[in-house]
């Protein structure tokens, strides 16, 4: 910030969790959730941007996929809503168990999201994740899903592969999974947004990422940097790539391409 640079944190988290670590790097002004369905201002407390999903369209999703016993959970502005604790939602209420309380990660379980989201008034919603460790039943609900207009599901081929500990035993979470926005919602389309509020141009932006998420605006931006350890697709001959999460790949970028 002394230098000028104004950060940003852009992620698929909830806006609440997401504020939380921009609090601890002292980024104050703004912040992109949902995988960009809104654009918040911290210090006004108020979503400048937004394209959620309509509830008739998430309840279609959802009825789906528990007409197909795939597991699905639905985020908020404020919460994620899901039925049980398993795959990415067992992974953030594994995070949570190691954060204080201000800083965890809002988990409602719910006995059936289908009603919890048509009978109750919730915040609008944001995304839809769905999960499964079969490869071939993964598959086939995203090709009935793809048959739903104006939604954007995101084409993601690789298996998420994550650890926790729970005691002194570590537990593989292995699955499939995709995350549905609503049509043309994306980080970059947040961004683009932002640049005009904030009156910068595309050579000014630069964006950091490590998912399929973050290709477009990695793409897009004046400047693209990838994590050490991301998909290959995203590591393509206009990208810089630094170094992996574990080897404290941003700061690099940050002191070794965007400070110098």
């Amino acid at each position: 910030q002394e230098n000028g640079i104004e950060v940003v944190l852009a992620s698929g988290r909830v806006p609440d969790s997401i504020e939380r670590y921009a609090k601890e790097i002292d980024s104050k002004k703004f912040l992109i959730a949902g995988n960009g369905t809104i654009l918040k201002d911290i210090q006004k407390n108020e979503i400048i941007y937004d394209n959620f999903i309509s509830k008739e369209k998430a309840l279609k999703i959802i009825k789906m996929c528990e007409e197909n016993s795939v597991f699905c959970n639905v985020y908020t502005q404020k919460t994620i809503i899901t039925k049980e604790l398993n795959y990415n939602v067992q992974y953030y209420y594994y995070e949570n168990s190691k954060k204080d309380d201000e800083l965890r990660t809002n988990i409602n379980v719910v006995n059936d999201i289908y009603k919890y989201v048509e009978q109750i008034n919730t915040s609008p919603i944001s995304k839809i994740n769905i999960c499964d460790e079969n490869k071939i039943i993964f598959n086939s609900i995203i090709n009935k899903l793809k048959k739903i207009n104006g939604i954007t599901i995101l084409d993601i081929e690789h298996m998420s592969k994550k650890v926790i500990k729970r005691g002194s035993e570590f537990i593989d979470l292995q699955y499939y999974y995709t995350e549905i926005t609503n049509e043309k919602a994306d980080k970059w389309e947040a961004i683009k947004e932002l640049a005009r509020i904030m009156k910068i141009q595309k050579n000014e932006i630069i964006a950091i990422g490590d998912n399929i998420n973050d290709e477009k605006m990695i793409n897009n931006a004046g400047l693209g940097i990838v994590m050490g350890e991301s998909a290959l697709s995203l590591k393509n001959n206009r990208n810089i790539i630094t170094k992996s999460n574990n080897e404290n790949g941003v700061a690099y970028a940050i002191e070794n391409y965007i400070l110098k």
